[in-house]
């Protein structure tokens, strides 16, 4: 199957934002209070945070394509420093989410690879992401070459306590 990151623009910013929330909420409600995803949702994916996202020129958001369908989408900072690790050297994955009907086909792994190749692009040296402790994701990420490098936490209203947990990972390209 053929995956490609295409670079969003204001013609399918819609598309990003509804396959964005979609997919948010096919895996992710469990962590919070009630199922209401809202503080995540509405500080990722309403139409002035995208428009804004758009304008910033150290923000790369993409849509996941199939040769025929969105399957899910992606969000980059180009230059995110982490901890020692300086923003020239960094690139952050701060989204990737994909739709769960594409998920557990090999699409995630094939989206990392274009990510880590976007990375080199740039002349990066680290990818690095945050994922939540339990779950599903640690474990993808784990066996596609991220290690641990410390803990975290989501930091919003309305996450469950015991779902705050998250590790910081980073992989060395």
């Amino acid at each position: 199957m053929n995956i490609s990151l295409v670079p969003v623009n204001p013609s399918t910013m819609d598309t990003y934002i509804s396959v964005g929330k979609r997919s948010y909420k096919e895996h992710y409600l469990h962590l919070w209070e009630n199922e209401d995803s809202f503080p995540y949702i509405s500080n990722s994916f309403t139409k002035a945070i995208v428009e804004n996202e758009l304008s910033d020129p150290n923000i790369e958001n993409f849509l996941v394509q199939t040769e025929t369908d969105t399957v899910g989408i992606v969000k980059l900072v180009k230059h995110k420093a982490l901890d020692e690790l300086s923003s020239e050297k960094s690139l952050l994955a701060e989204k990737i989410y994909l739709l769960r009907a594409y998920s557990g086909k090999g699409i995630g792994k094939k989206v990392l690879q274009l990510i880590e190749n976007y990375a080199k692009n740039l002349k990066k040296d680290i990818v690095w992401l945050d994922t939540m402790k339990k779950g599903n994701p640690i474990n993808f990420y784990l066996k596609n070459g991220f290690k641990i490098k410390k803990e975290s936490e989501l930091k919003l209203p309305g996450a469950k306590p015991s779902e705050k947990a998250m590790w910081v990972l980073t992989k060395q390209l």
